[in-house]
């Protein structure tokens, strides 16, 4: 009998604390869908690397060079927000405890490499010529280290940061008439 009470004052202390959710390992998942889930504040950053700048890590295919026309040139420079994204990232810091900042950037390109190879055959694309266009990029920037605590201090420095790029791309090299020529552009471009 005695046992049959402490059992009976359980169930009924339990069961409305179960059911209020005032017991969080027996309601965990009561948001449903809505469930907050911790996540690290670096998670957002990758995923915008991942998903909104994904075409640094493309590679287009260009349309055959022509018999007759001058070889093609690296003209279009890399854009500076490509270059800073290439860059190593700022130091992750602690508001007041630690933060690092980047201030007057100013960027230099300078083409290194300008070349086309001899035909070759790539799987997948099959026979290509490849252009090389290889940059420097000198970015000059003003490192700035901030901390207010334990002890405030501040240090400004000059840096230089070099940075190369590979932008290379093929061009197709199967056709050789004019009009496989444009058909073969046909094919890639839609």
């Amino acid at each position: 009998m005695r046992k049959m009470r402490i059992w009976m004052l359980l169930v009924a202390v339990a069961a409305p604390l179960g059911l209020t959710g005032c017991v969080p390992w027996l309601n965990f998942y009561s948001m449903g869908i809505a469930t907050p889930i911790p996540m690290p504040p670096w998670v957002t950053e990758r995923m915008e690397d991942k998903y909104c700048w994904k075409n640094d890590t493309r590679t287009p295919v260009m349309p055959p060079i022509r018999e007759g026309f001058p070889p093609p040139v690296c003209e279009d420079p890399p854009d500076n927000a490509r270059i800073l994204r290439a860059m190593p990232r700022v130091t992750r810091g602690v508001p007041y405890f630690y933060e690092e900042f980047r201030d007057d950037i100013d960027i230099r390109k300078e083409l290194i490499v300008d070349r086309v190879d001899p035909v070759r055959f790539m799987p997948l694309l099959g026979p290509v010529q490849l252009h090389h266009c290889h940059w420097r990029c000198t970015v000059y920037y003003t490192e700035t280290v901030e901390s207010g605590y334990p002890f405030p201090f501040r240090c400004v420095k000059p840096r230089v940061e070099v940075i190369y790029l590979d932008l290379d791309h093929p061009h197709l090299a199967g056709a050789c008439t004019p009009e496989a020529q444009q058909q073969q552009t046909l094919d890639i471009t839609h």
